[in-house]
């Protein structure tokens, strides 16, 4: 198959000859991986770096040719979370709606974090994943930033969109994350509250509870809605922030187990999602405090379960933004860069003024 402004045979044949190998080993590195040693395959995929090729199927491989047939969905969270956080099936259920209407299969791919201290074998792994799996194009979900299996994804071509702006190349879906999380901190702040916590998800497993400082790990998202909130809520105002794991009920009440029990608890409690709101909301009903009467409390993404339980949240359309991921990869008359989501602060019971 011709790349794009290359001619494959001689680049290919570049490669083979910085290596030492074959052009059939060279082809086999990217079309039958489980032929060669690791040690083989590194070495050709450094020397094809060098020289600028990325693979014989990369380049001109496009979504109209549906040589694979399917796109592949990354997310840094075990494979179980795309079907057990309300945010993960609503953004699925769009993107499989497109997906649907085009015949194309979707492929999970969970990666492991990408941070100090990573496992350095599971981070290989997944680079072996990402450049073996037969997919046309490729959705990103909390990916960190510099995450070795984006580099793949340009080395090979395929099309990309994410809903990160702070990842780069590739198209996008966004919401204003520090703007929607300024929006809950002034009406907090209108509210008088000045002394607030902030819970949100370390991406980590469930754990000890803990304060966030600048140099914890955090997903993009998760720090621009800790500096909307910050900014929201004004100088004058105390804001902690806590974390008990990722994004569950249990990480929840861990976290707001934390910012409850201490002398000076704060007046309001703002969680980075839904899920974790309701953590807050559980923690407080096990020691006898009400939402919006004692401590108010917020979340963000307005999933189903929200309004039942009168809470105060930022509304965003998470299956409008799969339904966009996937037209990015899908629809070829669909040719917007990135596109920016309204968000809506919804009010409801769960927060209410400081009391006196």
């Amino acid at each position: 198959m011709q790349e794009v402004g290359m001619t494959p045979g001689a680049s290919m044949k570049a490669v083979a000859a910085a290596v030492g190998v074959s052009m059939s080993t060279v082809s086999n590195a990217y079309n039958k991986p489980d032929q060669l040693s690791a040690e083989v395959r590194e070495r050709i995929f450094a020397a094809a770096r060098e020289l600028g090729y990325s693979g014989p199927h990369a380049a001109a491989r496009t979504l109209r040719s549906r040589r694979a047939g399917a796109i592949g969905l990354l997310l840094t969270e075990q494979l179980s979370y795309a079907f057990s956080d309300p945010f993960a099936v609503g953004l699925l259920a769009g993107l499989s709606e497109v997906a649907e209407r085009t015949r194309t299969g979707l492929l999970l791919i969970p990666l492991p974090r990408y941070e100090a201290g990573a496992d350095e074998e599971a981070l290989r792994e997944s680079v072996e994943t990402m450049r073996n799996a037969v997919v046309d194009g490729v959705v990103g979900y909390c990916i960190d930033v510099g995450h070795p299996a984006l580099e793949v994804i340009s080395q090979r071509g395929l099309p990309f969109a994410h809903t990160e702006d702070h990842v780069t190349p590739g198209r996008r879906v966004v919401i204003d994350e520090a703007g929607a999380m300024r929006d809950v901190g002034m009406y907090l702040a209108g509210l008088g509250h000045t002394d607030v916590a902030m819970v949100v998800d370390s991406g980590r497993a469930t754990g000890a509870p803990h304060e966030i400082s600048d140099a914890t790990v955090l997903y993009a998202n998760a720090r621009s809605r800790i500096q909307g909130l910050r900014e929201g809520l004004g100088a004058k105002a105390r804001l902690t922030v806590v974390s008990g794991g990722h994004n569950s009920v249990e990480s929840g009440v861990a976290a707001a187990a934390l910012a409850l029990d201490r002398r000076d608890r704060p007046t309001a409690i703002a969680a980075g999602g839904d899920v974790l709101a309701f953590g807050v909301i559980e923690a407080m009903r096990r020691r006898g405090l009400t939402p919006g009467r004692d401590i108010s409390v917020t979340g963000f993404d307005d999933i189903p379960a929200a309004e039942s339980a009168g809470l105060t949240t930022v509304r965003q359309p998470i299956r409008d933004k799969g339904q966009l991921l996937g037209r990015m990869l899908l629809d070829p008359a669909y040719t917007e860069e990135r596109v920016v989501l309204p968000t809506e602060l919804v009010v409801r019971s769960s927060t209410g003024p400081v009391r006196s």
